[in-house]
């Protein structure tokens, strides 16, 4: 199953708000997979900013790219 952009989308949201904690490329990637799908990694990087700009995540490093979950209260 490949999956589209949106679907990759909730499933990797769902797995950030489920374990939380850092989220790098090769985490994302392996998220993904394991939900079924065959993420590329460009898409997966605007996935990362869909999540950031909704408040899921939140950016800590620019080189390599690495978000944490946000805080949930």
């Amino acid at each position: 199953m490949t999956g589209d952009t949106s679907s990759q989308r909730a499933d990797l949201e769902t797995a950030v708000r489920k374990y939380g904690g850092f989220w790098d490329t090769e985490r994302g990637l392996r998220a993904l997979r394991d939900a079924g799908h065959e993420p590329q990694g460009k898409h997966l990087r605007r996935i990362f900013r869909d999540l950031a700009d909704k408040g899921v995540l939140v950016k800590v490093e620019d080189h390599p790219v690495r978000y944490r979950a946000a805080q949930t209260d």
